[in-house]
C-alpha cells in the first residue's frame, strides 16, 4: 500500500530533484584512507550559524553540536570561562529567542538541555511496529554491496565493474535474498520493477511516500545520514569530479537506492502511514533553532572567549632581533610543530624557526619511485600546477616495479579464497621470526626515504626565480637569512593503523612533506634560481644554503636529506643535527605527560607497537591560528594547540600573502579544527568509531566489526584518552597581525571564507604589536577592543 494523494505534477519535478541536489551538498566529502585529510563535517552548513546547524542536524541525524551543560558549568567553576565571557557571548548573539539577561543564562547552565530528536525514516517506524530492526538490515545489506562496488583495490574482484551505482545495485539486489530472508517479502521483485534511472526512482518514491518538494531536502538529508560514510564517500567522488570540471551522479544513485528500500518497507508495514505523514509534515517546517539550542550556542562561544582571554595574556610585543641567526628552521604550521619549535629555540638564542604550510608553496602532483600513481602533494582545496617524479634510471625502475608486482601477487595468493588456507599451512612457520621481530618492535624505525624528487618537466630559469621569490615572500623570508636554512616537512610512522595517512601532512594531501621540502631545497639552491632572484627584488647571501628534512611527529626525530647537503656547510649541518636531537628529546619529554602510560623513553617506541591505540595525539587540542612575526609568540608555551604561520604584513606588498593565508592555510586549519570538533561532540555521526573493532573495507575506510556502514571522521581514541576528552572542542580562533581594513578587503572578495567568520565557524581577531586590538563582527564590521 502506498500513499496516493500527492502525485507530483510535472512542474514540481524540478523542485524535487533540486532538493536532492541540495541535500547532497549538505554532506562533507570523506577522503579514502590512502590520502586521508581532515574535512569540515559541517561543510554544507557554513551558511548557517551553530544554533541553526544544530537544529538541522538534530532533525536529520539526531546529534547535538555542543557539549553537555555540565561541562560548561564546570568550566565556569574552574575559571576557564568567566561571567564576562558569558555576558559578551550573550550580547553578540543575534537570535530573537536568546535569553533575556545574564541571570537567566546562568540559571540555565546548571540544568539539562533538550535532547536532539531525529525525525524517523520509514524503516525506523516499521521497526517500532513489527519489531524487526530494519535500519540495521539495510545498513548491513547496503554496506556489503557498497564495499564491493566502491572497492579501490582491496578486493580480489568487484561486482559489475564500470557500471553506475544505481544500475550495479539493482543487478545485485534483484538476486540478493537477504532482505526476503529477514522478512521483506517480494523485495527482489520490487527492485526488478523499479524505474531504470535514479531520477525516476526518486520521483516515484516521493509520489508513493507522499514526500513533498517542501519536505524533500531534509527528508533526503535524513536518508543520506543513514548511509553514513558511504554517502560521504560518494560526496568525495563528486568533489573529485567537480575539481576536474566534470560531474558525478553517485549521490543521486544512493538516494534512489535508499528510497527503494523505504518504498518496500512502507508497502509491507502500512500501519506506519499516519505517523509517516506526520513526519513528512515535520520535514516541511523551516529549520529553526530552539531556545535551548541557542543557549548551547552561546555557552559554546563563551567557552571560546575564555580560551581567547587566556591566550591574549600570553602574547607579547615583538622585540627587534639582533644579528644574523645561527640557524633557521622552517616547519609546517601543523600544531605538533609548536612543541618542537619551542624546544629547538630554547637551545640557543641564535636559533630561529619559521612556520609555513607543509607543501611549501609548491602545488605538485608527484609520481613516486616505482609507481605511476599520481599523488597530489598539496591542500585539497588547490589544483596541481607542477609535476614531479622520483623515478630512477630505467633499469632500477624496472627492478622496483617487478618487485612490487611480485609482492602484490604474493599478497593476493595469501588472501585468495582457495589458496589462503594452504598458504597458512605451508608457509606459516617461516613467518615466525618476522612475527616475533615485529611484535617486539624490532623492525626499522625510520620513515621510508625514496630517491630525490625532481620537477618534470623542469622549470626554465625565469620560472625558477619567479617561483622561488613567490615562496620566499609567502614565508616572510626575503631578508635576514642564516647560513643554513632547514626546510622541514613532517610525517608520522605508525604501525597497524588504517588511518596512517591522517597523521601525515594535511597540506600535502595526506602524504608526508618529504617531496615538497626536497623540491624547494633544490629550487632555492639552484644557481639559475639564485641568479634570477635579484630581479625579483630578493638578494640571498651567497653562503645561505637550504637543506630539506622530515620531522617524524610520532618519534620526534628529524631526518636531514643528504641530496641537499653541501661540504662547505658540514659544520653547520653537524651543529644543526645536534640541536635537532636535543630538541627531539625535550619534545618527547613534554609529550609523554599527555600520552596514556608513556614516559619520555617510551614515546618513540609507541610508533612500532602493534597494539598502540594512541601513538601520538595528532592535532588533538588545536584551538588557534596565529599569523604574525614569530616574536609575538617566541618563548610562549602554547601547549601544542596553535597553528603558527610566520607573517610580516609590512613586507606584504598589496597584501597578496595575507589573501593567500586567509583563503588557504586558514581554511585548511578550519577543516582540521572542525573535524576534531565534530568527532568530539557528535562521534556517532562524524566520528570513526572504536579502533579496537575496525576493519578496512574496499581500501576506502573502516567499518566496525565485519560489515555495515562506513565510519568517517576520527576514531574515538584520537580525541579521548579513556577517561575524558583529550580534544577540547572549540571553534578555531584566528589571530592575524595586519590592518583591519586589509583583512576586510580580502573577506569582501571571498564569500566562502567570509561565511566562516560571519557565521562564527571561526573567530577572527586582529593583532597590533602583539596585542588583540579588534574582533571581527558579522557583516564586515570590527569591534575595537580596549588596551
Amino acid at each position: 500500500m502506498f500513499l496516493k494523494h500527492t502525485e507530483i505534477a510535472p512542474d514540481r519535478v524540478a523542485d524535487i530533484l533540486s532538493a536532492a541536489e541540495a541535500a547532497a551538498l549538505a554532506l562533507p566529502p570523506a577522503f579514502p584512507l590512502e590520502a586521508t585529510v581532515a574535512v569540515n563535517p559541517f561543510l554544507g552548513q557554513t551558511g548557517e550559524d551553530l544554533a541553526t546547524a544544530s537544529a538541522r542536524l538534530a532533525r536529520v541525524g539526531g546529534v547535538r553540536l555542543t557539549r553537555a551543560r555540565a561541562d560548561y558549568a564546570a568550566m565556569l567553576a574552574r575559571g576557564e570561562m568567566s561571567e564576562d565571557d558569558l555576558a559578551a557571548a550573550l550580547y553578540a548573539c543575534q537570535s530573537p529567542v536568546k535569553p533575556v539577561d545574564l541571570a537567566y543564562l546562568k540559571a540555565r547552565i546548571t540544568g539539562p538541555s533538550e535532547m536532539p530528536q531525529v525525525l524517523p525514516t520509514v524503516a525506523d517506524l516499521a521497526a517500532r511496529v513489527d519489531g524487526t530492526d530494519w535500519p540495521s538490515i539495510i545498513g548491513r545489506s547496503f554496506g556489503l554491496w557498497a564495499g564491493g562496488h566502491f572497492d579501490r583495490g582491496q578486493a580480489l574482484w568487484t561486482p559489475a565493474p564500470g557500471r553506475g551505482a544505481f544500475a550495479a545495485w539493482r543487478e545485485w539486489a534483484m538476486h540478493d535474498l537477504t532482505p526476503e530472508i529477514a522478512g521483506l517479502s517480494g523485495f527482489c521483485a520490487h527492485v526488478t520493477e523499479a524505474p531504470d534511472t535514479a531520477d525516476r526512482a526518486i520521483l516515484r518514491a516521493c509520489e508513493r511516500l507522499g514526500i513533498t518538494e517542501t519536505a524533500a531536502e531534509t527528508a533526503f538529508h535524513r536518508l543520506y545520514m543513514d548511509m553514513a560514510g558511504w554517502a560521504q564517500h560518494a560526496r568525495w567522488l563528486l568533489w573529485q569530479a567537480e575539481a576536474a570540471g566534470q560531474s558525478d551522479h553517485t549521490l543521486t544513485d544512493l538516494l534512489a537506492i535508499r528510497l527503494i528500500w523505504e518504498e518496500a518497507i512502507f508497502a509491507q508495514v502500512p500501519g506506519v502511514a499516519e505517523v509517516w505523514a506526520e513526519t513528512v509534515a515535520a520535514h516541511e517546517a523551516p529549520v529553526a533553532p530552539s531556545p535551548d539550542q541557542v543557549i548551547d550556542g552561546i555557552l559554546q562561544e563563551a567557552a571560546e572567549r575564555g580560551y581567547q582571554r587566556r591566550l591574549a595574556s600570553d602574547l607579547r610585543s615583538p622585540a627587534p632581533v639582533a644579528g644574523r641567526p645561527a640557524l633557521q628552521a622552517a616547519f609546517c604550521i601543523d600544531v605538533r610543530s609548536e612543541v618542537f619549535r619551542r624546544a629547538l629555540e630554547s637551545l640557543d638564542s641564535g636559533v630561529e624557526t619559521i612556520g609555513f604550510a607543509g607543501f611549501f608553496g609548491l602545488p605538485v602532483a608527484h609520481c613516486a619511485h616505482g609507481s605511476d600513481v599520481v599523488e597530489a602533494h598539496l591542500p585539497v582545496l588547490l589544483q596541481p600546477a607542477m609535476s614531479a617524479t622520483s623515478h630512477a634510471a630505467p633499469e632500477i625502475e624496472q627492478t622496483t616495479r617487478i618487485s612490487a608486482r611480485a609482492t602484490r601477487a604474493w599478497g593476493r595468493f595469501r588472501q585468495a579464497a582457495v589458496s589462503s588456507f594452504a598458504f597458512v599451512e605451508a608457509a606459516g612457520p617461516f613467518y615466525g621470526a618476522k612475527l616475533v621481530k615485529d611484535a617486539l618492535g624490532l623492525k626499522g624505525a625510520a620513515l621510508a626515504e625514496g630517491p630525490a624528487p625532481r620537477l618534470d618537466p623542469a622549470l626554465d630559469a625565469d620560472a625558477k626565480a619567479e617561483t622561488a621569490a613567490k615562496v620566499l615572500r609567502a614565508m616572510s623570508l626575503t631578508t635576514g637569512h642564516a647560513r643554513l636554512v632547514l626546510l622541514l616537512g613532517h610525517g608520522a610512522q605508525v604501525t597497524n593503523n588504517p588511518h596512517e595517512s591522517a597523521y601525515h601532512c594535511g597540506a600535502c594531501g595526506g602524504h608526508t612533506g618529504e617531496v615538497s621540502a626536497r623540491l624547494l631545497a633544490q629550487l632555492l639552491n639552484d644557481p639559475e634560481t639564485r641568479a634570477g632572484l635579484p630581479a625579483q627584488g630578493i638578494d640571498l647571501p651567497q653562503d645561505a644554503h637550504f637543506m630539506a628534512g622530515l620531522h617524524d611527529t610520532t618519534r620526534d626525530e628529524v631526518t636531514l636529506y643528504p641530496d641537499s647537503a653541501a661540504p662547505e656547510h658540514a659544520d653547520d649541518i653537524k651543529k644543526a643535527g645536534a640541536w635537532l636531537a636535543r630538541a627531539g628529546a625535550l619534545t618527547r619529554g613534554e609529550r609523554a605527560l599527555s600520552l596514556p602510560g608513556a614516559v619520555a623513553r617510551t614515546v618513540a617506541a609507541r610508533s612500532l607497537d602493534w597494539a598502540q591505540l594512541r601513538p601520538e595525539w595528532g592535532l588533538a587540542g588545536c584551538a588557534s591560528f596565529i599569523a604574525a612575526p614569530r616574536a609575538v609568540t617566541s618563548g610562549v608555551d602554547l601547549t601544542g594547540r596553535t597553528f603558527l604561520h610566520s607573517y610580516d604584513w609590512r613586507a606584504d606588498t598589496g597584501f597578496a600573502t595575507l589573501e593567500l593565508i586567509l583563503t588557504a592555510p586558514v581554511v585548511v586549519a578550519s577543516w582540521i579544527s572542525l573535524q576534531y570538533y565534530g568527532s568530539s561532540v557528535a562521534p556517532a555521526a562524524f566520528g570513526g568509531g572504536n579502533k579496537l573493532i575496525h576493519n578496512v573495507t574496499g581500501g576506502i575506510g573502516v567499518v566496525q566489526g565485519n560489515g555495515g556502514l562506513l565510519r568517517p571522521g576520527l576514531p574515538w581514541q584520537a580525541v579521548h584518552d579513556g577517561a575524558a576528552l583529550r580534544h577540547e572542542p572549540l571553534r578555531l580562533t584566528v589571530l592575524i597581525e595586519a590592518p583591519t581594513e586589509a583583512i576586510r578587503d580580502v573577506l569582501r572578495r571571498h564569500d566562502g571564507v567570509r561565511a566562516l567568520f560571519d557565521n562564527c565557524w571561526l573567530h577572527l581577531l586582529a593583532l597590533e604589536e602583539g596585542r588583540i586590538a579588534a574582533r571581527y563582527r558579522p557583516g564586515l564590521e570590527w569591534e575595537v577592543l580596549p588596551d
